[in-house]
């Protein structure tokens, strides 16, 4: 909409430099002997339509039809790689965006430049308007890179990602073979087909189980041994706080390697359990069953509750000890001030991150894929009972090219994170009551 205002307003001004810059990006600033900007802009838009005319048109063809020659390795016949081509047109529709944004950014240009001179002023040179940019804008200068690092490593990625789960990509269709649109497809067959749709709904309710238990014991897990650390007749706390920063200090993947033979049928725990005449007992096995989800939660905890153990530390060091005196002195008791004092200031500090830990939890890709990862069950669709979404996208994708199904999959996820989170933020006191602990 403010792009469409800024043209209008360039289109219908009085002055011939604005109306050239108008028509071809630069030429207002040739006129107004602004000569390096307007090279600059002359540039990039002839570097622009000559890759136009080198691939960018064949890119877009290629875009929608994704392809028309099938690749033959006995006749010799090259093809054409469905994938590529999709891919080459996102980038090519990424290019066309930055053109906008430079042409948007003449406009701006040449509209300061006539100001200027209207004012009896004399238009500034690239240097100066170089020096006056990094002065005024200096954080567009900082956030240049980050911002493209962003787009290159997040934006496009996730995009090509969404594409994706509208073609037919995967399974035996994949190059050499033609990919084709499918539009909705892939979610239909994950909502509707037999097989895929009960393993769906099976994997989401055990996902939804899996993030609020797994977050609610990290949370308040972290939150009680803050407690119990802070408190005067606690003896050696520094001592005491060692142990589950240690915890915390080794990788995550170890620690998993290490519990998965803990609870091994070779490990300590069936040691003992043989060696006092009972059998072993499967506790990762493929008819766990619930044992797994168990120790799953268990595992989490021992590598999560540390770091919200350092942060209710850190927030239960602000929090004003005469609040606990006046409510001792109104005859409140332990669970009264906890829950009317302690409680509502750390959920109110920490809302943020308990939602990331949530979001975290939900897609925490390692606990099961360490754990228990590679096990196919009966009534699950190359997955298992203990397998969170990610993990089932991971199988579909990785190990079994099932790429477009997959791709719906972790946009499902995407949905279904982003709602929760941003549902739960706005209702939340942190959003709505901002100033209330200040």
């Amino acid at each position: 909409m403010e792009h469409s205002l800024l043209f209008l307003t360039a289109v219908k001004s009085p002055s011939k430099r604005v109306r050239a810059s108008a028509a071809l990006m630069g030429l207002g600033q040739l006129m107004a002997r602004q000569w390096v900007k307007g090279l600059a802009y002359l540039g990039a838009l002839a570097a622009f339509i000559a890759y136009m005319a080198a691939t960018g048109v064949r890119d877009i063809a290629g875009f929608f039809t994704l392809g028309t020659v099938e690749a033959d390795p006995w006749l010799g016949t090259a093809g054409d790689d469905s994938i590529i081509m999709l891919l080459r047109g996102l980038l090519t529709f990424v290019l066309i965006l930055g053109l906008v944004l430079l042409y948007r950014s003449n406009l701006r240009d040449i509209l300061e430049t006539e100001r200027t001179g209207a004012y009896g002023e004399r238009a500034p040179g690239f240097v100066l308007s170089m020096r006056s940019f990094l002065n005024n804008k200096f954080y567009v200068v900082a956030l240049a890179i980050p911002v493209a690092g962003v787009l290159v490593f997040n934006v496009i990625p996730i995009v090509f990602m969404i594409l994706i789960s509208f073609t037919n990509y995967g399974g035996d269709i994949v190059p050499p073979k033609l990919v084709d649109w499918t539009g909705f497809e892939s979610f239909r067959r994950v909502l509707s087909l037999s097989g895929i749709k009960e393993t769906f709904f099976r994997i989401l309710g055990w996902n939804l189980i899996w993030a609020v238990l797994s977050t609610a014991v990290n949370y308040f897990g972290g939150l009680a041994l803050a407690l119990l650390l802070n408190k005067k007749c606690v003896k050696f706390k520094r001592f005491w706080r060692m142990f589950p920063i240690l915890a915390y200090a080794v990788p995550g993947f170890i620690t998993l390697l290490a519990f998965k033979f803990l609870f091994s049928y070779g490990g300590p725990i069936n040691h003992y359990i043989t060696a006092a005449g009972h059998s072993a007992v499967g506790f990762l096995d493929i008819d766990a069953g619930m044992k797994a989800r168990i120790i799953g939660i268990f595992v989490n905890a021992w590598i999560s509750i540390p770091t919200s153990m350092l942060l209710a530390t850190g927030i239960l060091s602000n929090l004003n000890p005469n609040l606990y005196e006046a409510a001792s002195i109104d005859g409140a008791g332990p669970w009264q001030q906890f829950r009317q004092i302690t409680l509502p200031f750390v959920v109110f500090s920490t809302t943020p991150v308990l939602i990331t830990n949530f979001i975290g939890n939900f897609n925490n890709f390692g606990i099961f894929y360490f754990l228990r990862g590679g096990l196919y069950m009966d009534g699950y669709f190359l997955a298992s009972d203990t397998d969170l979404l990610i993990n089932w996208l991971y199988n579909l994708s990785i190990d079994n090219n099932y790429y477009s199904i997959g791709a719906a999959v972790s946009l499902i996820i995407f949905l279904i994170t982003s709602a929760v989170s941003l549902s739960v933020y706005v209702r939340s006191n942190a959003y709505r009551r901002e100033d209330s602990f200040r």
